[in-house]
Parts: C-alpha cells; structure tokens; sequence
C-alpha cells in the first residue's frame, strides 16, 4: 500500500470514529435528559393516595 492511499484510509477511519463517538455522547445525553425526567414524574406523585385508609389493613382468616 502506497503512502497517500494508507493516509486516505487513516483519514476515514478518524472521521469514522470521531462520529461513532459523537453519536454515543448525544445517546448518552439523550438517556440522561430521560433519567432526569423518570425522577422527575416520580418526585411529582403524591405521597398519599385518595384513600390512604386503603391496603392499611390485612384481614386474614385460618
């Protein structure tokens, strides 16, 4: 392999990586937001239900 023809194939296989790399920052920030966002909801249920008498209770029979 001739010298300009190794530093073509270099070349593409930077740019290759160098966008291989970028797309999985973006999926890396695109599952943060998303995380962030599950907590969020999460956080925003009340703590109490409609009915908290509700599931207080077992009544067993043997």
């Amino acid at each position: 392999m001739d010298i300009p023809a190794l530093s073509m194939a270099l070349s593409q296989n930077k740019i290759l990586n160098d966008v291989g790399v970028a797309m999985l920052s973006k999926s890396l920030d695109t599952m943060q937001d998303t995380g962030e966002a599950i907590v969020a909801s999460i956080d925003s249920i009340p703590e109490t239900s409609v009915n908290p008498d509700i599931g207080g209770n077992i009544d067993i029979r043997v």
